[in-house]
């Protein structure tokens, strides 16, 4: 549980080898030396983000084995996480997701389908585990790693874009329906994220890094906000490009 300043006791990453997982599990962790328990499908990945996180200050950190499509053993997955921590769960990031290839996905195959299956269907399989246990503890936070590719969805990138447009509006319902509960949503809407997964493509205007996403997102689950963009501009940015006119949006450089 939170303590006076704020800070937790335990953090569940899913997807546990995420860069902005991994480094807003650093932030949080420090202060109190809390348990982290990284869930992940990759063992020498996770060992890899273990050490960061003990590097940076976390207390005890565990790993889980856990596959965002394997939707049937998400409840084991938090239940067993919420064990390892000592009982309860303070945060639990939700930092899964996959790129895709657009080109290739849209001339056939199932690469579509694995898009939408993990960041769609795997987030809202996810996400009413977390809720479940945040609800039979009575607080805690669920941050959801959106983007600003699914505010509005573009010809380059549709099906990524259109996975994260409804991953978002399920953690905006799902934050709706915890009110009153003690537990909450932070939805995290960050633009172009210069890492792993967008390694050798050009990087977008206002691109940003995970430790900026780390750094904003903890801010926000200090101040208890519901939607953070990273960075900032990016939602005046937003409010203009839901706008446009479709002929005028279809033009913009891919």
């Amino acid at each position: 549980m939170r303590d006076a300043l704020g800070s937790v006791g335990s953090v569940l990453v899913l997807g546990g080898a995420s860069e902005i997982g991994v480094a807003i599990a650093s932030l949080l962790a420090a202060p109190r030396s809390a348990t982290v328990v990284l869930a992940g499908r990759h063992g020498d990945s996770l060992a890899e983000a273990a050490a960061t996180l003990e590097r940076a200050g976390a207390g005890r950190v565990e790993t889980v084995r856990f596959d965002a499509a394997d939707v049937a053993s998400h409840d084991e997955v938090i239940d067993s996480a919420a064990r390892t921590a000592g009982g309860d769960l303070d945060v639990i990031v939700v930092a899964f997701g996959v790129l895709g290839d657009q080109q290739a996905d849209e001339a056939g195959g199932d690469g579509a389908v694995r898009v939408a299956t993990v960041n769609y269907v795997g987030a809202v399989s996810a996400g009413l585990a977390a809720a479940r246990q945040l609800r039979r503890q009575g607080h805690g936070c669920i941050v959801a790693l959106s983007s600003v590719a699914g505010e509005r969805v573009r010809r380059a990138n549709f099906i990524y874009g259109s996975s994260k447009a409804g991953m978002d509006g399920f953690f905006q319902g799902l934050s709706d329906s915890l009110a009153g509960s003690g537990a909450s949503v932070l939805i995290v809407r960050p633009g172009f994220v210069r890492g792993r997964m967008t390694r050798g493509m050009k990087p977008a205007p206002l691109s940003t890094t995970p430790e900026a996403v780390a750094e904003a997102t903890v801010k926000a689950l200090r101040g208890r906000s519901a939607v953070v963009w990273v960075p900032k501009p990016l939602r005046v940015v937003m409010a203009v490009m839901r706008h446009l006119p479709r002929e005028a949006w279809r033009r913009i450089p891919s």
